[in-house]
């Protein structure tokens, strides 16, 4: 890991830690701020003062960070990456987005799980909590929603324009050499447009972002609020709960989206 990400992440919980820190017998009169860009300067063997300065002002939550950050909770079986049209890693979250739905009480036909909110790779080897944080650092929660077979193929040709997001292995897209959507199917069955789809994905794509404007129509919304639903806290879940069983995580490039050469 570099001195950069160390600090980067450092800098975030350490932010968290004070915030939670406070209590009701404290009140807030004043807010002061700097800005202090954490960019490849802080991988060099000679910081700038400006450079110290912040690593000076960090270092006192260091211990903490690395305590909250450090544990392995898991084993990956090889290197997971997130690209497009599909990868190891866009096609392991949406996989965790359907494993987790027995946790709520659900039982989605098929998860989606975006590609731009998949922000590192995972090495082969251990898996800690710092590794999760990394890959979905975001405040992101789990949503369960339903959309009308209309909307699925209206979902599907969205998703076809961006030459893939993740998706779990229910689904299978074939993209055209103009990227276009030329055919999708859920487990095996072309889309119905008669009938209802439910599906697992995290809130930020449930509001239409990353292109996927299908998702405004979507009914029957299930959003739990609370930490404890954090798309992060549902993969650390999956980790150990694969750790238990003695597994390692892997997943493999499937053919679940393709594109005609």
């Amino acid at each position: 890991m570099t001195k950069l990400k160390i600090i980067a992440q450092t800098a975030f919980v350490g932010i968290t830690l004070i915030v939670s820190a406070c209590t009701s017998q404290y009140e807030m009169t004043a807010i002061n701020r700097t800005r202090i860009l954490i960019d490849q300067r802080f991988d060099t063997k000679t910081p700038s003062k400006e450079v110290e300065t912040a690593i000076n002002f960090l270092q006192p939550y260091k211990a903490r960070v690395d305590s909250l950050m450090q544990p392995v909770i898991g084993q990956t079986a090889h290197y997971m990456y997130a690209d497009i049209p599909e990868s190891p890693l866009s096609n392991l979250l949406p996989d965790i987005l359907m494993w987790a739905g027995k946790k709520y009480g659900e039982t989605p036909d098929f998860a989606i799980y975006n590609i731009g909110g998949i922000r590192a790779a995972l090495a082969e080897g251990d898996v800690t909590i710092g590794d999760i944080y990394a890959i979905a650092p975001f405040e992101n929660k789990i949503c369960f929603l339903t959309l009308s077979g209309k909307a699925v193929q209206q979902l599907f040709e969205e998703i076809a324009s961006t030459k893939g997001q993740g998706v779990s292995r229910e689904v299978k897209i074939k993209i055209s050499k103009n990227v276009k959507l030329k055919s999708a199917t859920i487990k095996g069955e072309p889309i119905d447009p008669s009938r209802s789809y439910r599906i697992a994905t995290i809130d930020y794509v449930a509001q239409g972002n990353d292109n996927m404007t299908a998702f405004r129509q979507k009914t029957n919304t299930n959003q739990p609020q609370g930490d404890e639903n954090n798309v992060r806290v549902l993969i650390i879940d999956y980790f150990k709960q694969k750790t238990q069983e003695g597994k390692k995580v892997g997943q493999q490039i499937e053919g679940r989206i393709t594109i005609e050469k």
